[in-house]
């Protein structure tokens, strides 16, 4: 799907003020707006995709955990009230996926998981950390984990989100009174960035479209707003963005 450069900023502007300000954007009321449940898989249910799986079953979509201890899974599954499944089977499941595993295990995600990601709605989590993933992350970083990410992940309908702000600040700022905390998004496929500024939101978050994938490298590891709680107001700032 190809849309011009005006149009994803319009779809941008729209999912992360419109969604703000209780609008959904027009593609999201087709899917039956924010009181449709949706079937996430999530794949790697550790720190980062753990808690944000349990913030989605807390606003009622369905999710599946898989990651390669099944039985954590379904003790977590269990605790929560969703599934539990192999990372194929996730995949399978989910209209929505978000990955959160190590940067190194990507290629070969990629190829297990093969056709089950074509097509799909991608959240990317996974950051490139030279000291864990070898040479590889050092080549992601000088990239761009916008750029590198969908080459790992061949067809899929990538978001770079939740990767910035630690587990236990998404675990204790979610849904806080006052200003949210912000989570920055990169797509190039703006209905993909809708569905994901849809569940940031649900997470109990406020989303910031920062553009497309190639801005991602913007709130990668190493970038001034990494690793930063901020509210939406302090990233823009951050990110030299305009309200």
């Amino acid at each position: 799907m190809k849309h011009s450069r005006r149009s994803f900023l319009q779809v941008a502007a729209a999912a992360a003020a419109g969604l703000a300000a209780g609008a959904l954007p027009h593609a999201l009321h087709a899917q039956g707006g924010a009181s449709k449940s949706l079937k996430i898989g999530v794949i790697g249910s550790g720190r980062i995709g753990g808690t944000v799986g349990e913030l989605w079953v807390k606003a009622g979509h369905q999710v599946m955990f898989s990651s390669l201890d099944l039985e954590h899974d379904k003790a977590l599954a269990a605790r929560v009230g969703a599934r539990a499944g192999t990372p194929k089977e996730a995949a399978a499941f989910g209209e929505v996926l978000l990955v959160s595993v190590p940067y190194s295990a990507l290629p070969q995600l990629g190829r297990d998981l093969g056709d089950s990601l074509k097509g799909k709605i991608v959240l990317d989590t996974c950051n490139p950390i030279p000291g864990r993933d070898g040479d590889m992350a050092l080549e992601a970083r000088a990239k761009g984990t916008g750029v590198a990410s969908p080459r790992l992940l061949p067809g899929a309908r990538l978001v770079r989100a939740f990767n910035s702000v630690g587990h236990t600040s998404l675990r204790s700022e979610a849904h806080r009174s006052g200003e949210r905390i912000a989570i920055p998004l990169a797509a190039d496929d703006p209905v993909a960035l809708q569905t994901a500024a849809r569940l940031v939101q649900d997470a109990g978050f406020e989303p910031v479209a920062v553009g497309p994938l190639a801005r991602a490298k913007e709130f990668d590891p190493g970038a001034p707003v990494f690793g930063r709680a901020m509210t939406a107001a302090e990233l823009r700032r951050g990110l030299g963005i305009k309200p």
